[in-house]
C-alpha cells in the first residue's frame, strides 16, 4: 500500500521535464507512464539471454545500472525509455509513414499536430537540434557525460547543383560550429555524397565504374586516382549493358561535386575534425566510394586519417572489399579509416534484386551478417595494432561490442588510441555506449540535426529502414527500466 500512496509524489520527482502546455505528444508520453501503469512499465520482464553479452568476453559491465546511467537525469532516462518503447512498436512506424505520404499532410491543422507529435517524441529522442549551433550545444552536453558527438546534417538526396550548393553551405557551417567546442568533443562530421552530388549523376558514375571494372579496355577520362572500389563478389546487376559516356554537362557537374567534396575536406583539416562519408544503397555506393577514396588519397597523410569511408557488413562482398581497399591503402602508405556498420537498406536491396531475378547482395541470415561484422572488426583491429588504418566500430549489438573490446585488449591497443572509436546512434544503445566509455574506450554518438520539417522525412525513412534495430532495443529499455526502478525505490526509502 505504501508503494501506491507514494507513487503520485514520486512521479512528480521523476518527470521534471513535464510542462503544462506541451503538445498532445507529450500528453501521450505521460499517460503511458501514469501512476496506474508505472508498476507494469518498470517491472517488464528482462530480455532473453540472447540480448546479454557473451560470457566468454566479460569486458563490459552493464549490470551496474547506477554507474552506467550516473550522468543521465531521471527525466531524460524516463523519456528515453518511453520513446524507445514506442519506437519498437512497428505499427507506429507504419502509421507514421502512411500519414507522411498521405494527402492529410496538406491540411494545416493536421500537419501542425503531426510535426508537434514528432518534435516532442522521436525528434527530441534521436536528433541533436534544428541547426549547427544547437547540435554543437548537444554535443557539448554529452561531452560532459564522457561521450563524443558525430555531427550529421540530416539531408535527403539532392537533385541539382543549386540544392547541392545549399547543402554544401550547411556542411561547412557544421564544421565551423565544431570549432567552438572543447577539443575532441566532436569526433567526426558526417556527410552523405548524395547531398552534394545529384543522385542521377551519382548513379551514372556508379554504372560507368562497374562497367570499367569488368572491361579493362573501357576508359574513363574523368576518373581520378582511387583505392579499389569493387571485389569480384560485388553486385554488378545494376549495369546490364554498356552505359553511355558522361556528357560534357555531366562531366562539368561531376567536377562541381568533386569541388564541393574537396571544400568540405579542406574545412575539416582546418578545424582538425575528421570526416566520415556515409554509405548508401548499392546502386550508388560505387560512386560514393569513388568520391571517398579519391579524396582520401589527396588528404589522408601522416599518421591519422582525416577521411573515413563506410563498409556495410550485411553485404556479401563487404569483407572482401574491405580487405582489398585497406591493403591497397597500406601498400600506398595512405592511412585509411573505415566505419563499420551492419547496414540500413535491407528491404530495398532485396526488393530490387528480386525484381531483377538476381541473388540478393545481402547475407542470407542475420548470423552471417553478425559474423561478417565481427570478422571485419577483427581485421581492422589487427591493422591498428600493426600501425596501419583506423576504425569506427558502429554497433548496437552488445556481443559485438564485447568481442571488439576484448580483441582490442588482447592486441594491446590502448584505450586512448584515437584510431579506435566506437559509435551508436544518438538516443539509442546508451547502455552499450556508457558501458564502453566506462571500460575506457572512445565512444561517439551519431547525432543527426536539422529543422523538424526537414528532418521529419529523414527520421521516418531511417525508422522504416531500421525497424529491426528499433524493435531489438530490448536490452537498452530493460537497463533503463532497471535504473528507473532503483531510483524510484531510493526516493521512496
Amino acid at each position: 500500500m505504501a508503494h501506491r500512496v507514494a507513487c503520485p509524489k514520486i512521479i512528480q520527482r521523476l518527470r521534471p521535464f513535464a510542462k503544462p502546455h506541451y503538445s498532445a505528444a507529450h500528453s501521450s508520453i505521460t499517460a503511458t507512464v501514469s501512476p496506474l501503469n508505472l508498476h507494469q512499465f518498470l517491472n517488464a520482464p528482462p530480455p532473453t539471454a540472447v540480448d546479454h553479452p557473451s560470457p566468454t568476453t566479460p569486458i563490459l559491465d552493464v549490470d551496474d545500472v547506477k554507474g552506467l546511467f550516473s550522468s543521465v537525469s531521471t527525466g531524460k532516462l524516463l523519456r528515453s525509455a518511453v520513446n524507445l518503447h514506442a519506437a519498437a512498436v512497428e505499427p507506429m512506424i507504419d502509421l507514421g509513414m502512411w500519414v507522411m505520404n498521405s494527402k492529410l499532410m496538406r491540411t494545416p491543422l493536421l500537419r501542425e499536430a503531426t510535426v508537434g507529435t514528432i518534435k516532442h517524441t522521436f525528434y527530441d529522442q534521436f536528433c541533436a537540434g534544428p541547426g549547427p549551433a544547437e547540435a554543437a550545444r548537444t554535443a557539448a552536453r554529452i561531452w560532459d557525460s564522457g561521450l563524443k558527438g558525430m555531427l550529421v546534417y540530416a539531408l535527403e538526396h539532392a537533385s541539382d547543383n543549386e540544392s547541392c550548393d545549399r547543402n554544401l553551405e550547411g556542411f561547412l557551417q557544421t564544421v565551423e560550429s565544431a570549432k567552438s567546442l572543447p577539443t575532441s568533443s566532436v569526433s567526426f562530421v558526417v556527410v552523405k555524397i548524395t547531398a552534394i552530388c545529384p543522385l542521377g549523376l551519382l548513379k551514372r558514375v556508379s554504372d560507368l565504374l562497374r562497367w570499367e571494372y569488368n572491361n579493362e579496355s573501357f576508359q574513363l577520362p574523368w576518373k581520378l586516382n582511387t583505392l579499389p572500389i569493387f571485389a569480384d563478389s560485388s553486385p554488378f546487376y545494376h549495369t546490364p549493358s554498356k552505359p553511355d559516356p558522361l556528357t560534357v554537362e555531366e562531366e562539368t557537374d561531376l567536377h562541381f561535386a568533386q569541388q564541393r567534396m574537396l571544400k568540405i575536406c579542406q574545412s575539416c583539416i582546418e578545424a582538425n575534425v575528421p570526416l566520415t562519408i556515409d554509405a548508401e544503397d548499392t546502386s550508388v555506393q560505387p560512386g560514393i566510394d569513388y568520391f571517398t577514396y579519391s579524396a582520401a588519397l589527396m588528404y589522408n597523410v601522416g599518421d591519422n586519417p582525416i577521411i573515413y569511408g563506410t563498409i556495410q557488413t550485411y553485404l556479401k562482398d563487404a569483407k572482401e572489399r574491405l580487405i582489398i581497399s585497406a591493403n591497397a591503402a597500406e601498400k600506398m602508405g595512405v592511412p585509411m579509416g573505415f566505419k563499420l556498420v551492419r547496414g540500413a537498406y535491407m528491404s530495398s536491396e532485396r526488393q530490387l534484386a528480386s525484381s531483377l531475378g538476381v541473388e540478393s547482395p545481402i547475407h542470407n541470415t542475420i548470423d552471417q551478417t553478425h559474423a561478417c561484422f565481427n570478422d571485419c572488426t577483427s581485421f581492422m583491429l589487427e591493422k591498428i595494432a600493426s600501425g596501419s588504418g583506423a576504425v569506427i566500430i558502429a554497433t548496437h549489438n552488445m556481443d559485438s561490442g564485447n568481442k571488439a573490446a576484448a580483441k582490442a585488449r588482447d592486441l594491446g591497443i590502448q584505450n586512448g588510441n584515437q584510431k579506435l572509436q566506437f559509435a551508436q546512434l544518438y538516443g539509442m544503445a546508451d547502455g552499450l555506449s556508457f558501458g564502453l566509455k566506462n571500460a575506457g574506450f572512445q565512444v561517439s554518438k551519431y547525432m543527426p540535426f536539422g529543422p523538424v520539417e526537414l528532418v521529419m522525412p529523414y527520421l521516418l525513412r531511417r525508422a522504416e529502414e531500421n525497424r529491426g534495430l528499433l524493435s531489438t532495443s530490448t536490452l537498452d529499455r530493460y537497463l533503463m527500466r532497471k535504473e528507473l526502478k532503483r531510483r524510484l525505490k531510493a526516493a521512496i526509502l
